[in-house]
């Protein structure tokens, strides 16, 4: 395995341009080593910036991958003036956002396709992009629904006081999302965490954005291959939140790979920490997944 780089990154800011004008913050790890492979859009969690898949970004680039990672409009570098000011939702994230990262990654590669590794939320939405047919295939990382009613009872209790009445109760205050206050990353906009509480309640994640008519539905349509890895310490992505998300892509060959931090040495790897450079040992086994080695089966 490369090691992972200790010294500063250097990657290029790019901007990215959405449909509907947003302009988005990522940055570009040009290929470096190894041989040519296809490139890497890495598409972050809810409420995590970009930076803290640089690392990993920068690893993969090493073993000659061409990788963008980039915020979300809303989070870290793409949000433009006050939080509060925000009018993003999540569904945004999947049919605006995400599109727009794939078209640009695109044409800097000139790769007929690329491979997303999508990190929780990031994995979550390809049933929401017209261009879904230019995925080489999903690494869905921690990806499921999130539906409070597969988690283990403890733990919903706390999912579902936190997004359902908390983080709704303080943006009333704030104007914002304080979801930092509770653990759950970066402080949101405020209609992105009313989306992510509601579409945990009801599962099904972004089948709810079709449901609700504020995006069209792609996800009978998807047949790109995805393979999802979840940890066994994770109380988010579980086998029953990871069937709930592989049942809305019906069409689509899947893999799914339950994974036990003491496998590779760790004691941990929960929601979060796939990509910690600590976790590092993790790496190659998600490089398989995006060179296809991990076999599928025929969706049902």
């Amino acid at each position: 395995m490369t090691e992972a780089r200790t010294d500063p990154l250097k990657p290029e800011p790019v901007t990215l341009a959405c449909a509907d004008g947003q302009r988005l913050q990522g940055h570009f790890f040009a290929a470096r080593g190894g041989v040519a492979a296809a490139p890497v859009l890495i598409s972050p969690a809810t409420g995590v910036r970009q930076q803290f898949y640089w690392r990993f970004a920068d690893w993969l680039a090493a073993q000659g991958h061409p990788t963008l990672v980039f915020d979300y409009r809303g989070i870290g570098l793409s949000l433009d003036g006050r939080l509060a000011d925000s009018r993003a939702r999540l569904v945004d994230w999947g049919r605006l956002d995400q599109v727009a990262a794939l078209q640009w990654l695109l044409a800097r590669s000139g790769a007929p396709q690329v491979v997303l590794v999508g990190h929780s939320a990031g994995g979550q939405m390809i049933g929401l992009l017209p261009n879904h047919d230019r995925l080489l295939r999903v690494v869905g990382v921690a990806a499921s629904t999130g539906w409070f009613g597969g988690m283990r009872l403890a733990f919903a209790l706390r999912a579902r006081l936190g997004l359902r009445l908390l983080v709704p109760i303080g943006t009333l205050f704030k104007g914002y999302a304080p979801t930092a206050w509770l653990g759950l990353g970066e402080n949101l906009p405020a209609q992105v965490a009313r989306q992510w509480g509601q579409w945990c309640a009801a599962g099904g994640y972004a089948t709810n954005a079709v449901r609700a008519g504020l995006a069209d539905d792609f996800h009978a349509q998807v047949r790109t291959p995805i393979v999802v890895l979840h940890a066994e310490d994770d109380d988010i992505a579980n086998p029953v939140t990871v069937r709930d998300l592989l049942r809305t892509l019906p069409g689509a060959p899947r893999a799914t790979l339950q994974v036990s931090p003491a496998d590779h040495g760790l004691r941990g790897i929960g929601h979060l920490d796939w990509f910690r450079q600590s976790h590092q040992a993790l790496w190659p086994l998600l490089r398989r997944a995006v060179l296809g080695e991990i076999a599928l089966t025929a969706a049902p």
